[in-house]
Parts: C-alpha cells; structure tokens; sequence
C-alpha cells in the first residue's frame, strides 16, 4: 500500500500559526472584509437563483409564448434529457454504461482514500467535490436505468403507465394542442412534421436536482484541479512533496469522467446556476469558519487562514476566480453545441 500512502513527506498538513478558536482571532478587520466577500456571494447567488429559478417555474406554469418563457427555454429540463445522448443513434444504454462504470470506480477511489488516509479527508474541499461527483453519477445511473426501460418499452410498443405507444412517444396533432402552446418548446425538437410536434414533459424534482449537482460539479472540478495543479503542485514540489497515486487520480479522474459524461448528455447549461456553485463554496468556508471558531485547529487550506494579514485578498481572489472555472466549462457545453449541431443537424437532438 506504499505506493497509495507515498513518502512521508506526502502526507503534508499545514502548519498552526496561531489559535483559531480565541476571541482575538476573529475580532477583527481582516474577519470582517472576508465576511463581506462571502455574505456578497450569499446575496448575489440567492439573487440570480430566485429571480431565474420563479421565471422558469411560472414560464413551465403558464406555457404562453411571452419574452420571459423565451428567454428561460434554454434552462428548461425534460426528463429525457436526463437520460438521453445528445445525438440520435446513440443508445440509452451507452451513456448508462458509462455513468455505472464512473460511479463504481469514483466509490472505489473515494473508499480506498479514505481507509488509506481516514476520515479528515472530508475536511477538504476537493474530496467534498469527489463525493459530490461521486452521487451525481450514483443518481445519473438510476435515471438512465429508469430512461433505458421507458426507451425499451416505447420502441417495442408497449404501454407504459398506461399511455399507449403513440402518447408515450410524444406524438400529437398540432391543431388539438392549447393556443398558447409556447412556440419555443416546439422548436426544442428536431424533426417535427407540419401536423406533428414531439412533447416532451417536464422534468420532476429528481431531474432538476441531478442537474443542479451537473453544474455545481462542472465549476468545483474545474476550481479543485486547477488550484491542485498550477498552485499546490508548484509550491509542494519546492518544497519535496511527493505525489501518490491517491493524490493524483482525486484531482484528474473526476474532471475525466465529468467531460466525458458532459460529452455525451443531453444537460443544458444556463449561466444563472453557477449561483449554486457559489453557494456550495461559501458553505464549506462558513462550515470551515464554524470548525475553527470551536476548535483550535489547522487550516485545510493556507489562504482560509485568517491570521494573514493578506486573508481579504485570498479570499477576494479565490471568489473571483470561480468567474473563470465556471465560465471556461459553460464555453466548452457551448462549443460541444456548435460543433454537433453543425457536424450532425439530423442527429443532433438539443436546440439552444
């Protein structure tokens, strides 16, 4: 098990500079501007969610063809998008194959690591985000096995939950459909006749919130590995760390398999949820501020600590920096979209 533990100057922990759970340690100026950056990401997050979320929510409600549906039709969720590839002739079963395999090997590496290091690993921010990773694929698998049975069921003709096999492939007669019928929810599928236009429902609670992980987990991977490996690396090099195989697949597998999975679903990306990914980050530093304020206890990262008289300039930075990850993965979904909309326009089968 050697080459998991590595050397001991692998197993590197910060150094205590000063007690974090005196009275001295939190009164003062540089906890107050830190407290500001964060309770300015709390605000501006929730803000976005709340304002997009209830846009969308009465935009699915009503189903009118207003300027608010049309500007919230691409963060729109149907259900088969959770489930679905993002071209046709690619089957279900593919892309649940590659979820089950990324789940199972994700809990390997995530059990092995903490048996081999132990359960301080949590205290970290990337091994929180590889357990995020980790339950995303668990319930990416159970929504593709659920998607893969409806895909079996509607192509050999039976019914499902009673709904007769013209109804379940979505199929209708425009003119019977409501006048307000949003325009914009037609033109989501491709390939639709004159007298025909495919439906397709809304994802539920479990839809929404599989992809609300997706895209926590797109900007968290992007910030844990970036950081890992063009500022740790550097500086624990300098100083004889040594990389082990633990060490190095926490902070290269998940975005692996994250691209991968993004490569072939059908997920859209709508910018206002980085909100939740800003929340996500502001959680573990207030859960992390809570810790030391209890407990005298050192630091997971060196610029959390606030002692440093350059802690609002870290702090500042790091909340700045979630801007690049986030944006860098959503020009990425946007050049997947490009690329097969105009490489496959007849298989392609997600309309932004």
């Amino acid at each position: 098990m050697s080459f998991l533990k590595g050397s001991p100057k692998s197993n590197w922990q910060p150094i205590m500079t000063i007690k974090t759970n005196t009275q001295s340690y939190w009164l003062n100026w540089r906890v107050f501007l830190c407290a500001i950056w964060l309770l300015l990401s709390i605000i501006l997050s929730s803000f976005f969610i709340w304002k997009y979320e209830k846009r969308l929510r009465n935009s699915e409600r009503n189903g009118s063809g207003s300027e608010i549906q049309e500007e919230t039709s691409a963060a729109t969720l149907y259900e088969d998008e959770t489930w679905r590839p993002c071209l046709k002739g690619i089957h279900p079963a593919w892309l649940l194959a590659f979820r089950v395999v990324a789940f199972i090997v994700l809990l390997v590496l995530l059990t092995i690591d903490a048996f081999v290091v132990g359960g301080d690993i949590f205290f970290y921010y990337t091994q929180l985000t590889f357990t995020s990773i980790t339950i995303y694929f668990g319930l990416g698998s159970i929504l593709s096995m659920h998607g893969c049975y409806q895909h079996y069921k509607k192509t050999s003709g039976d019914k499902v939950d009673n709904v007769d096999g013209d109804v379940e492939k979505g199929m209708y007669d425009v003119h019977a459909l409501p006048q307000s019928f949003n325009a914009t929810f037609q033109e989501k599928t491709l390939g639709a006749s004159e007298e025909e236009v495919v439906v397709h429902q809304h994802a539920g609670t479990w839809g929404y919130i599989f992809q609300i992980i997706f895209q926590i987990n797109a900007g968290a991977t992007l910030l844990t590995d970036c950081v890992f490996w063009f500022v740790f690396v550097p500086f624990l090099t300098i100083n004889d760390y040594n990389l082990n195989f633990l060490v190095i697949n926490m902070h290269s597998i998940n975005a692996v398999f994250l691209i991968g999975d993004t490569a072939l679903n059908s997920l859209p990306f709508p910018l206002f949820r980085m909100g939740y990914f800003c929340l996500w980050t502001t959680t573990y530093v207030i859960f992390q501020w809570i810790v030391h304020a209890c407990i005298n206890l050192w630091w997971p990262y060196p610029f959390l600590d606030l002692s440093s008289s350059y802690a609002p300039l870290w702090y500042f930075a790091v909340a700045l920096f979630q801007i690049p990850c986030y944006g860098i993965f959503s020009l990425g979904m946007k050049l997947k979209y490009y690329v097969l909309s105009r490489r496959y326009p007849n298989r392609y089968q997600r309309v932004i």
